[in-house]
């Protein structure tokens, strides 16, 4: 599966209140490629009414803030890595030889 390949280049993640910053490495070079996402703490919909944040602050902070997100899964194509790959994916080029992505620089 492509995606594993994808997963194969990443190096590693760094998550913080702002940004999420993913680097990629070539196996082939050794160049690093870095992809920088803002912080999305969930893709999909959270909906907060007006009524709970005022009667329920915390909880809603807590539903919105620290809703689990996805770095990576094989069961879908909205994770972080892919959204992250996605941005620099024409910095690789797919070397079917090797069965690999590969830097183009």
């Amino acid at each position: 599966m492509i995606h594993d390949k994808i997963l194969l280049l990443l190096d590693y993640v760094k998550i913080d209140s702002a940004s999420i910053v993913c680097h990629f490495k070539c196996k082939e070079s050794n160049k690093e490629v870095i992809s920088e996402l803002a912080f999305e703490p969930y893709d999909g919909k959270i909906e907060i009414t007006w009524k709970e944040m005022l009667l329920h602050p915390i909880e809603s902070y807590n539903r919105y803030y620290h809703t689990p997100i996805v770095i990576y899964s094989h069961d879908t194509h909205e994770t972080i890595v892919l959204k992250a790959f996605q941005k620099v994916a024409n910095r690789f080029k797919w070397n079917s030889e090797k069965k690999q992505y590969v830097c183009n620089d």
